[in-house]
């Protein structure tokens, strides 16, 4: 299978697209695209992104075809040699999923906007961009001459984006045999030497603790922009990663450390995820939906190690980890839908609503909960083995086990494993966390113990969080009721999600919400709000003695330091 990647007015964004393919003497040929991309478990319906399609043969002959699903084509051959697809694809979004056309650059997702036949989906492909002379690529393809490549088959072509630009900066090192790159578009001033510098400690780490790496060369594509996003999405040799603001990213006060995270979390998918696959996901099917329970172990042992290596390699610090923790903490205990529906039951319905807030009180999140089980899972297999296995240990037993001879993984497979590594059965974690709604509070506490820490809790300092029940956001200059903890006053007294706060007390509210409840504290509050509908109305609040939003938080309290050492890795 072959493409041709060309564009007129980029201003547009509509990327040309040629895809040349031998009609093998068949009738008829049926041509797909993909309905979604690996690493984003929902359908994205990329069809829709195509305004104009035309088959034609070898000659340019017009070829008749007719449309058989939303992104699936059959194509009559009407005696050709082979088939050539001209058509385009609107590409004006930016995000580490996306493709994207504009005068600085031509980036692309090949999953977004790539025919294939489903019959020759592992034939090996070929790329040719047509550019201008002095733009470079940023991509884990294999060049084989200026701005042409070539892919063992669709998998590998698809899952190598690509940046095209003449303003990409780029600096390279060498890490344990492995080469690694560090590409950035967009308005930024990289300090590569201290890039390299932190870089080269957890990618280090992480090869050591696996013992290899899959590729010789892995590849960072960042996407720096100008306004606050925060993205990245994992490939088999590279990752792409858009952050912003410009002027933030570089600040170790500021956005830095969520570039280490990131790229730490997106390294570490190299094994987990694109070599550890889920079984209903060996190979990928484009073309529906691929489920499975296992989120928890894709994205939450993956979210766990990636901050954790960012710790036992030295690049952060002990309180800069706390940070780190503490927001997962947060994440959690605010979160009411892990009381109605287990991660792997989240992981299943990831399809569903899985990267949308939802409906109140749904569904727990991979991420989150996945993150939160992996380290109670790592302190339960040091506990069992005497601080000699790891959790690292099981996830270099499912690469070399499964991942290394071909094989998917499925949730019984990574139970069976954490048990052979720990010596110990896993039922009550897997049965009350996993698959289950338990409270996940003594499982804390009893793997914060074990590493000389405990688990602070105390009420929210804004009273109306504490106190009354209820949490806010700002958007748009408005003040919106954004979560209430159930059964509290401010549920009981008419309060909804998304109403819209307009005073406290007849004290108009400029984002300031919570200073005002902290004010009348002793005081009845009377909240007028406006609700979606437009209609305006009173609620009044009187607290009790229940306390409701809670801060939650880990701290070292010097006892088991030697267990802290050997799970730290320090």
């Amino acid at each position: 299978m072959q493409y041709i990647i060309s564009y007129q007015q980029p201003n547009s964004h509509f990327i040309d697209i040629e895809f040349i393919l031998k009609t093998n003497s068949q009738p008829t040929q049926l041509i797909q695209l993909p309905a979604w991309r690996p690493g984003r478990y929902e359908l994205g319906n990329f069809a829709k992104n195509i305004q104009k399609f035309q088959p034609y043969d070898e000659k340019g002959k017009s070829l008749s075809f007719k449309k058989l699903t939303k992104d699936l084509w059959e194509i009559s051959t009407e005696n050709a040699k082979e088939i050539h697809i001209k058509y385009n694809y609107y590409a004006a979004e930016i995000n580490a999923g996306s493709s994207y056309l504009d005068d600085n650059q031509l980036y692309v997702n090949g999953v977004n906007c790539l025919l294939y036949d489903p019959k020759r989906i592992n034939e090996k492909c070929y790329l040719e961009l047509k550019l201008p002379k002095t733009y470079k690529v940023a991509t884990g393809l294999t060049q084989t001459k200026t701005h042409q490549f070539e892919a063992k088959d669709f998998h590998e072509l698809v899952d190598s984006p690509f940046i095209a630009s003449n303003s990409l900066k780029h600096h390279s090192f060498e890490e344990s045999n492995v080469l690694f790159h560090l590409w950035f578009q967009g308005e930024c001033k990289p300090n590569f030497k201290k890039l390299e510098d932190d870089f080269r400690k957890f990618c280090k780490k992480q090869i050591v603790d696996f013992g290899e790496f899959p590729t010789k060369e892995y590849h960072f594509l960042f996407q720096i922009l100008p306004f606050r996003t925060y993205h990245g999405v994992e490939h088999s040799n590279s990752t792409v990663i858009s952050l912003g603001p410009s002027y933030d990213i570089m600040n170790e006060n500021g956005w830095y450390n969520e570039l280490l995270g990131v790229s730490s979390h997106e390294l570490y998918h190299t094994w987990n995820v694109k070599q550890i696959r889920p079984i209903e996901m060996f190979p990928y099917d484009y073309t529906k939906e691929n489920y499975t329970v296992l989120g928890y172990l894709d994205e939450g042992v993956t979210t766990y190690f990636g901050d954790k290596y960012l710790l036992s390699s030295g690049v952060f610090d002990w309180k800069k980890y706390v940070i780190t923790f503490n927001k997962l903490l947060e994440k959690h205990y605010d979160n009411f839908g892990v009381e109605n529906l287990s991660v792997a039951a989240s992981s299943f319905d990831t399809w569903l609503d899985g990267y949308v807030r939802g409906i109140p009180n749904r569904k727990g999140s991979i991420y989150t909960e996945g993150a939160l089980i992996a380290f109670i899972t790592d302190v339960f297999i040091m506990k069992n083995t005497s601080n000699i296995k790891a959790l690292k240990d099981v996830m270099k037993l499912l690469y070399t086990d499964f991942a290394k001879k071909g094989k998917g993984i499925s949730d019984l497979d990574y139970k069976k494993s954490v048990e052979k590594i720990a010596g110990a059965s896993y039922n009550e974690i897997y049965d009350k966390l996993i698959h289950g709604t338990a409270d996940f509070t003594p499982f804390l506490e009893e793997a914060l113990i074990y590493i000389g820490c405990e688990l602070k809790i105390s009420p929210s300092n804004n009273y109306n969080e504490a106190k009354l029940g209820f949490k806010v956001r700002y958007e748009n200059n408005l003040c919106v009721v954004d979560s209430i903890y159930p059964n509290s006053i401010a549920e009981k007294n008419g309060l909804s999600i998304n109403d819209e706060i307009i005073s406290v007390n007849n004290c108009k509210i400029n984002n300031d919400l919570e200073h005002w409840s902290n004010y009348y504290e002793k005081e009845e509050q009377i909240i007028t709000i406006k609700r979606a509908l437009g209609m305006i109305k009173n609620c009044s609040l009187n607290s009790g003695k229940i306390v409701y939003f809670k801060k939650y938080a880990i701290e070292q309290n010097n006892s088991n330091t030697a267990n802290h050492k050997n799970w730290s890795g320090l």
